[in-house]
């Protein structure tokens, strides 16, 4: 008899979702995490607004110790040359604000807002379809598609027009439909290329905002939750949550191959040469880890091993995080309540583009586009504060120390003095990202959320059902549909063909 019915190779969100699910109908699961804990990205990605509300409902969450702070402030844009732009939970106390650099802009704010939330409802709804099988007919695929297409028709005849138009889109020119000041233009676009290897004028990544929205109550401004304990906290949550399912959680536990025989998996071989057995594996790291490192080349075969060399995982984002001895002083920031969400530095769609050129051959920007949260003022701890910033288009192998010295030289410009607060700096580059959570690349969506790599081309076409081409063995991190972000998607999307299959087996 087998170990387990399942082994979830990886303990990051969404393996550990994917484990819950299983072990709640049921089956006997071991989650096998390389690392002494749990949570994967959690510790990067700094809010968790987009965590579907399903699986917070389905897993308990709040019962395990989830709590998550929403500030009405969902963003700033912090300006060097004018006051900050506020972006609230309210769409009409966004547009007042807005009314000070552009009457036009902040009429128009609240209509886009709805747009944004009207073609986001269907993103959701895709979201939580399955895939079909595009190279061949796959049993479930004819009900599916009903499903979408009665989504789609709910939409109504200019909505779903407008779907298909604006999804393939630029976000620069989508945003430059509504708004005229450059400003606004850019914290909203922005927004569309975060954790891509994708610039502002670069097609669909007006889905990337959209798909941002998505499920959540985000809006055109993006949802912003802080996990109150910081990422550890959700992290423990999550872990507690598969264990009480009944899932056996294992750190310090690094898989090095997928056991295979006639064709179907029979278990994974650890590091320290110990062998686990089960007729069914979630592969819960990244997909080009799965099928390129732990599936025998034989077994896999050269053009399984050939597409998924081909998946594109540019890294290009890097976390520095800054322990300051005060609250730094942000230019014209009146209403510090403002500061509680993310806020961003984007002077305009021009400057975010040229920090996309700049990596693109390359090099990285003097001026990059950031995205930071204090989650001290939300929390206090001691005298001093915490920053985390992400910093948008960083070199894979790019020196940490020139990371760290454009980045405060880039947030002196909105908050001067704020390197003379800075008592430690950490930076993780897209090449310490990849080396500490094994993510290839160091791409912290696992795979870029492209348009030749969505829905059902992710990771590749015919395998974005979950299944990765051998018999038990599947997909259920990030670079699955329906991608990165901690939302626990990919890992409640795949538990629930994995449990189809567990029943058709017997």
């Amino acid at each position: 008899m087998p170990d387990y019915d399942v082994i979830v190779a990886g303990g990051g969100h969404n393996g550990l979702v994917c484990a819950a699910y299983l072990a709640q109908a049921g089956r006997r699961v071991a989650v096998l995490e390389r690392r002494a804990q749990a949570g994967g990205i959690v510790e990067v990605l700094h809010t968790a607004g987009r965590l579907q509300a399903a699986v917070i409902d389905d897993l308990d969450l709040r019962a395990h110790g989830l709590e998550l702070i929403r500030p009405d402030a969902r963003m700033i844009a912090l300006r060097e040359d004018g006051p900050p732009l506020t972006f609230w939970s309210d769409a009409e106390r966004t547009a007042e604000g807005l009314r000070a650099v552009s009457a036009a802009d902040a009429d128009a704010y609240p209509r886009f807002d709805a747009h944004i939330r009207e073609l986001a409802g269907f993103v959701a709804e895709v979201q939580a379809s399955i895939p079909p099988r595009l190279d061949r007919a796959a049993i479930g695929d004819a009900a599916a598609g009903l499903r979408l297409a009665r989504a789609y028709r709910r939409l109504g005849a200019r909505a779903a027009r407008e779907l298909t138009r604006v999804l393939p889109m630029a976000a620069a020119d989508l945003v430059g439909e509504w708004f005229g000041h450059d400003a606004i233009r850019a914290a909203l676009a922005a927004r569309g290329t975060l954790f891509t290897a994708m610039g502002p004028w670069s097609a669909g990544t007006a889905l990337v905002l959209v798909a941002d929205s998505a499920g959540n109550d985000g809006g055109a401004a993006g949802q912003t939750a802080l996990p109150r304990g910081g990422p550890e906290a959700l992290a423990g949550a999550l872990v507690r949550a598969a264990r009480a399912a009944g899932a056996d959680v294992r750190t310090g536990a690094e898989v090095a191959r997928v056991i295979t025989r006639d064709g179907r998996v029979e278990g994974v071989e650890l590091a320290s040469g110990e062998q686990i057995s089960a007729p069914a594996v979630a592969c819960a790291v990244d997909p080009k880890t799965a099928l390129t490192r732990w599936l025998d080349p034989v077994v896999a075969g050269p053009r399984l091993r050939w597409r998924a060399g081909n998946i594109r995982t540019p890294g290009a984002t890097a976390r520095i995080d800054l322990a300051l001895s005060g609250l730094p002083a942000f230019a014209r920031v009146a209403d510090g309540t403002a500061l509680s969400g993310r806020s961003v530095v984007a002077p305009g769609i021009d400057a975010v583009e040229q920090a996309f050129d700049a990596w693109k051959y390359g090099g990285m920007s003097d001026r990059p586009y950031l995205e930071a949260t204090i989650p001290t003022l939300a929390e206090p701890d001691g005298d001093g504060h915490r920053m985390t910033v992400l910093a948008q288009w960083v070199p894979y192998a790019a020196d940490p120390d020139e990371v760290g010295t454009k980045v405060l030289a880039a947030l002196e410009r909105v908050a001067p003095g704020i390197g003379g607060l800075v008592t430690s700096t950490t930076v993780r580059t897209p090449a310490a990202i990849e080396r500490e959570y094994g993510l290839s690349g160091g791409h912290l969506y696992h795979a870029e959320p492209g348009l030749d790599q969505f829905f059902a081309w992710r990771p590749v076409i015919g395998l974005a059902r979950h299944r990765l081409g051998l018999r038990g063995l599947y997909l259920c991190g990030a670079g699955a549909h329906p991608g990165g972000g901690i939302t626990g998607g990919p890992g409640r999307n795949a538990a629930r063909e994995i449990l189809r299959d567990l029943r058709r087996a017997g």
